[in-house]
């Protein structure tokens, strides 16, 4: 069994669940708590620029810590600086080193800037932090942020809760085949099948906000996604058949046994 059969582990962690899980835009906080328990999910991110860190009541980390692995990410920030800046807040906060990054290019897509991504990525690896970038689903993009020491790749699908699904699945495949270290979907996948197909084609994991906090009943899909990450893997492992243009009959036609009248017509000949 290789390991890829096992449980997904990223910087020498073991997780069972290969699903991560958004913690923003559920209708209210009971939801998402009960979402996340119907998930299986292990890992659930936090923007840190969305919580508030005063001492005025209970905030997302009082309520996750214990029972989840949080995983902070730099969602906001727009520059390299403010990237590091808003990890070391984390760092500070939940006393980890784990960090997903994320730094936009422009505000209409939410497609990652590369430029401050790869340097901001550099510099938080240099402060020992263990980084899980989010990018393009660009090889040479994926294979920079490797080779930078990224614990994990984690190229988009498709925008940022667009549901569309993965795009560009040639792009995915080259991805799989080119990197060593965990690739983790990250971002618009809309349903679960979006989920199993990202785990048939070989992907260690798929992270999702959007498509469980916004539907119509967000736990019962938390529920769905989590099928489909485990049915997709499973096929993953066993393996899918060949994709063939003909036909390819399941019954073998070697031993059939023939009609009276042809076997007739051959016993006469």
């Amino acid at each position: 069994m290789s390991a890829r059969d096992k449980n997904l582990v990223i910087a020498g962690r073991s997780f069972h669940s290969r699903l991560f899980l958004g913690s923003s835009q559920y209708p209210n906080q009971q939801v998402m708590i009960d979402a996340l328990a119907a998930s299986g999910a292990e890992v659930v991110t936090v923007a840190m620029r969305r919580v508030r860190q005063d001492s005025t009541g209970e905030n997302l980390f009082d309520v996750l810590a214990g029972r989840y692995f949080i995983l902070p990410n730099t969602a906001g920030c727009f520059t390299a600086k403010d990237a590091v800046l808003t990890a070391e807040l984390a760092r500070e906060a939940l006393e980890s080193d784990w960090v997903k990054l994320e730094v936009i290019g422009d505000e209409d897509t939410l497609f990652p800037d590369v430029e401050h991504l790869l340097a901001a990525a550099a510099e938080l690896i240099k402060r020992k932090f263990i980084v899980l970038p989010y990018c393009n689903d660009d090889p040479v993009t994926c294979r920079k942020l490797e080779d930078l020491g990224c614990a994990a790749i984690m190229p988009l699908g498709a925008p940022i809760g667009s549901g569309m699904g993965i795009r560009n699945p040639y792009n995915i495949q080259i991805i799989r085949e080119g990197c060593n270290v965990p690739l983790i979907i990250d971002a618009g996948v809309g349903t679960a099948s979006d989920a199993a197909l990202a785990m048939e084609m070989g992907c260690d994991g798929v992270l999702m906000n959007s498509a469980v906090a916004r539907a119509r009943d967000p736990v019962k899909m938390a529920a769905a996604m989590k099928s489909a990450i485990d049915a997709g893997r499973l096929a993953f492992e066993a393996g899918r058949i060949p994709r063939k243009l003909y036909a390819q009959g399941s019954t073998p036609g070697e031993g059939i046994i023939a009609p009276a009248e042809e076997s007739r017509r051959r016993t006469r000949n």
